[in-house]
């Protein structure tokens, strides 16, 4: 429940700070006094959004401040414990801020972390429930009839299993369609496939090659003169006698050893030249070897130039670099064959579209069952709480129609629609077509008291949904709030002196000037104020000893009950 709410500087109020009780409890005020203002302000709490209109003007920043008792509130604790936000100090409170600045920017905190406003949202479901002046138009809607059959059932299994087929049919129908829509364009790619993927399988070219036959091209194309050039060499560094490389440097190595006895530092130059000649000597011998080895042979060179000019010609061709013609081939190889998958799929997905509809179709009758059923106690509870609200002639009939034509969505196959008929002979039409406004708001608030019974939300909140209505009905709608109040707290903005009259508290709201500034500030009212405030909406401005009796007796009869 809502133990406390404090306000300050938000729109009118400068501050606010009240203590909220359990039962139901009337709010009252003159019109234009800010009744809403509470409302408004706990709508932050819950997650709407705020601009800077709403900080008081002249002050830099507004904040609203919700203290919740958590006693019982299974949900509630269990959202709190799964995001990490419970309270360190008392795990039954829950203490929601938030802070709007004169800029418009905004902060939120439960239980003094950061908090995200769809973590406001995702708590506030658990902790309170608003319904506005306009909350009973949505009867008016299918999906809103719709989703009150569901509240009503209690099968969140059922609809869960309806989603998960729905799901299911879909994305495998997206598939399918995608398939078929691209089956021209699938046909004309696999067809241009086919001739790349055999030219380029008949050409058969290993990963590397090319850089391979890039060489031996080059050594191939150069071999006679690579042979020659190296037969020279040997020549000049080893067997010419007329004096090659090896024989000048032992020459030069007898010469400087004869002088080593004389000059000790030619000795490291002696041994650099005593490697030299092991190098040259070596050298010689692996060129010799080099020329041995050496093939001149035109018919693998006629056979590698014509691969390496194949090979380009396919990358110019393909628009890719000789040396990605490989892994070029393997991806159009991939894709063809991935195309040839996608066609023998169009057939096995078909089934599987068909197996899926038939799962879903199976999943909404069931459901479709469940509202039929729902919808029969749900018309008929509405019709017993209505009569009491002096609509003695009502009737209530709500019609679940399941078509497995209609298109497939995600809640089912069924159209909800609730019917009324509200005087004797008269056919039930749609409830737009038959009931006032005073009547809807009726009907809206026997679907709350019967919610509360099935569902109850710890704090409910009611801003004027006794609107269009007086006398008699008023005082039968202030006894079902009264009873709401019993299971659920309850607060209610009224204008009605027998609505208030059947509440267990009531706050009073005024608005105070100076001639500059207004200020709104909301009291809690002693019995003695009750009784003046009631005679004030009994009379007006002008209280009257019979306005004050009346009220006295307004408060004596809602006690009694």
């Amino acid at each position: 429940m809502l133990a406390h709410l404090s306000i300050s500087n938000f729109a009118v109020v400068k501050q606010l700070s009240v203590q909220l009780e359990n039962g139901l409890t009337a709010i009252t005020g003159e019109t234009g006094a800010g009744k809403s203002i509470a409302i408004d302000a706990l709508s932050l709490c819950l997650g709407e959004r705020a601009d800077a209109n709403a900080v008081r003007k002249g002050t830099a920043k507004a904040e609203i401040i919700a203290h919740f008792s958590l006693d019982n509130n299974v949900k509630a604790k269990a959202f709190l414990d799964e995001h990490e936000l419970t309270s360190d100090e008392d795990d039954n409170a829950c203490f929601i801020r938030r802070v709007i600045s004169k800029e418009g920017r905004s902060k939120a905190f439960i239980n003094g972390v950061p908090a995200s406003l769809q973590q406001l949202k995702g708590l506030g479901q658990y902790l309170l429930a608003i319904h506005g002046q306009n909350t009973h138009l949505q009867l008016l809607k299918e999906d809103h009839q719709r989703h009150l059959i569901d509240s009503y059932a209690r099968h969140p299994t059922l609809l869960e299993a309806v989603k998960r087929a729905y799901n299911l049919w879909r994305d495998k129908q997206k598939t399918l369609s995608d398939l078929q829509a691209q089956a021209q364009q699938r046909e004309d790619r696999l067809q241009l496939l086919t001739y790349q993927v055999q030219e380029l399988d008949e050409f058969a070219i290993e990963d590397g090659e090319f850089e391979e036959l890039e060489v031996e091209h080059k050594r191939l194309s150069n071999g006679q003169s690579l042979l020659e050039q190296a037969q020279t060499s040997v020549y000049n560094l080893y067997e010419s006698d007329e004096g090659n490389a090896l024989s000048v440097i032992q020459n030069s190595i007898e010469r400087l050893g004869e002088l080593e006895a004389h000059d000790a530092t030619l000795t490291p130059i002696i041994a650099m030249l005593n490697d030299a000649a092991i190098q040259v000597e070596e050298a010689a011998g692996e060129l010799r070897s080099y020329c041995d080895q050496l093939e001149i042979d035109p018919l693998r060179l006629q056979h590698v130039e014509a691969r390496y000019a194949k090979a380009m010609e396919l990358a110019r061709k393909h628009s890719v670099m000789p040396e990605d013609l490989y892994r070029h081939h393997q991806e159009l190889a991939g894709e063809f064959r991935l195309l040839g998958e996608q066609e023998s799929l169009l057939g096995t997905l078909e089934s599987e579209v068909e197996d899926a509809r038939k799962a879903y179709l199976t999943t909404t009758k069931h459901l479709s069952e469940s509202r039929i059923a729902a919808a029969a106690k749900l018309s008929s509870d509405i019709e017993d709480q209505i009569q009491q609200m002096n609509m003695p002639h009502a009737r209530v009939c709500i019609d679940v129609n399941y078509d497995e034509l209609r298109k497939p969505i995600s809640t089912g196959l069924d159209t909800v629609e609730f019917r009324v008929s509200t005087n004797p002979g008269q056919d039930a039409d749609k409830l737009e077509k038959v009931v006032s406004g005073g009547e809807l708001s009726r009907i809206g608030l026997a679907i709350q008291v019967i919610a509360s019974d099935n569902d109850a939300t710890p704090t409910m909140i009611f801003d004027e949904v006794d609107t269009g209505i007086s006398g008699p009905t008023a005082s039968i709608v202030g006894g079902l709030l009264r009873k709401l109040g019993k299971q659920s707290q309850v607060m209610c903005v009224t204008h009605l002196p027998q609505v208030a009259a059947q509440a267990h508290n009531q706050l009073f709201v005024t608005k105070l000037t100076d001639g500059e500034s207004t200020e709104t500030q909301m009291l809690a009212l002693t019995k003695q104020d009750r009784i003046d405030e009631l005679a004030r909406l009994l009379a007006g401005d002008k209280i009257t000893k019979s306005a004050l009796a009346n009220a006295k007796e307004l408060l004596k009869s809602a006690a009694s009950n």
